[in-house]
């Protein structure tokens, strides 16, 4: 049964469902989904809006106020939101348990947890709240799903909006990272700009963590390239500078240590580590993509990598070792489609995107091939905001997207 309650300005109501671990096997196992309806006093009958979380593997933002997330304030004028923990996250059915399974069964769970199985748990979601189309907003990874669900089930929805995850239909993942590389070696290039005192400290910290057995505060070892992970950060709109204060800080300190290891939050979302890769995967192997194409610049323990995963993840991070052979095993098989060209090009759910010029972590050139596409999507192209402009002033961002599918720009 849904559960209602109240905060500052908001009316919050909980909803859990049973779905099908495997949409394909509708009377096999079953997990639950959790999403989280919030909407304003006065609004409680408008439409609804299903927000998709970036990730994979991460679960909805939990509601403060009717202004935090900023991107919320504006959304609830028009909407009831519906911020949907994604199947594995949050108040979803946890992957936590998959140790105690062997590796070929926790890889045959975890190929259950792509954005082709998020739409529809969304579908049964709407289906149980007896709407019969809404609206949908995908960041990052959750543009994905949006992208999906266009594909899979268009009659359902009314509107489309994405912000910095317009993915790559028919590319390779390793089309994918070369791109990704390129723009990752440019941040580094501009954090190096910025802070040139940074590079003489990098490099005394990457020569130390291969000489010294430096552990992080849950026992990992924190070696030279896990250190390089930290780069993950550069892509955001102030990660340049958090990036440079927590190399300010002494590396042996106790407040480096716990920063570094809150940084890089691998263990705390398996789902990302594992399944990063696969989303990207529209009918191929990934094989350890990023591995593969990695530049030979980033040997020299210098350059910071942005958010790609690499096989070695699962040898030094502790949480990610139960978890290795279903990885390699899951790097190895081939994925199925997540994407309908001949659906996307027929179109007419009104579809619009803000694409960052300058994303780290999406590349815009393959966005826009995307966005082209979908028959009818209108593009906000801007160099304004980096990847997490949805959060950094979400007003504006989604403000204008609502502005362009209602003609209004």
């Amino acid at each position: 049964m849904p559960f209602t309650y109240r905060t500052p300005g908001l009316v919050i109501t909980d909803h859990e469902l049973p779905v099908p671990l495997d949409h394909t096997n509708p009377h096999g196992p079953t997990i639950t989904v959790f999403a989280r309806e919030v909407a304003l006093p006065e609004g409680q009958n408008r439409p609804y809006l299903v927000f998709f979380q970036g990730g994979p593997g991460s679960e909805a933002p939990r509601p403060v106020t009717a202004g935090q997330p900023g991107w919320l304030h504006r959304a609830l004028q028009d909407y009831r939101v519906l911020l949907l923990d994604q199947r594995g996250t949050g108040r979803s059915t946890p992957v936590g348990h998959l140790p105690d399974r062997t590796p070929d069964a926790q890889a045959a769970y975890l190929r259950c947890f792509r954005a082709d199985s998020i739409v529809r748990d969304a579908e049964c979601l709407r289906q149980h709240l007896g709407v019969d189309a809404w609206s949908v907003l995908g960041q990052s990874f959750g543009g994905f799903c949006v992208t999906t669900y266009l594909s899979l089930a268009p009659d359902a929805l009314t509107e489309a909006f994405i912000t910095g995850g317009l993915p790559a239909p028919g590319h390779h993942p390793d089309d994918v990272y070369r791109a990704t590389y390129a723009r990752v070696l440019d941040r580094n290039r501009r954090f190096y700009d910025r802070y040139p005192q940074d590079l003489d400290r990098v490099r005394a910290i990457t020569a130390r963590l291969q000489r010294e057995d430096l552990r992080l505060p849950n026992g990992d070892r924190l070696t030279a390239r896990r250190f390089l992970q930290l780069g993950q950060v550069l892509g955001m709109s102030s990660g340049a500078e958090r990036l440079h204060y927590l190399l300010d800080l002494p590396v042996d300190s106790p407040a480096f240590l716990h920063d570094a290891a809150a940084t890089l939050t691998f263990g705390r979302n398996p789902l990302y580590a594992v399944l990063h890769e696969a989303c990207w995967a529209d009918s191929s192997v990934t094989g350890w993509s990023a591995a593969r194409v990695q530049p030979e610049a980033f040997d020299t323990l210098e350059l910071f990598t942005g958010e790609m995963v690499f096989p070695w993840m699962f040898d030094e991070y502790a949480a990610l070792q139960p978890l290795q052979a279903a990885a390699e095993q899951l790097a190895a098989q081939p994925w199925g489609p997540l994407y309908d060209p001949a659906r996307l090009q027929a179109n007419t759910v009104p579809v619009a995107a803000a694409i960052y010029a300058d994303d780290m972590y999406v590349e815009r050139a393959f966005s826009e091939a995307t966005a082209g596409m979908i028959r009818g999507a209108q593009v906000w192209l801007t160099n304004e905001y980096e990847h997490d402009g949805l959060r950094a002033s979400g007003d504006r961002v989604i403000g204008r997207l609502i502005d362009l599918v209602r003609g209004r720009l």
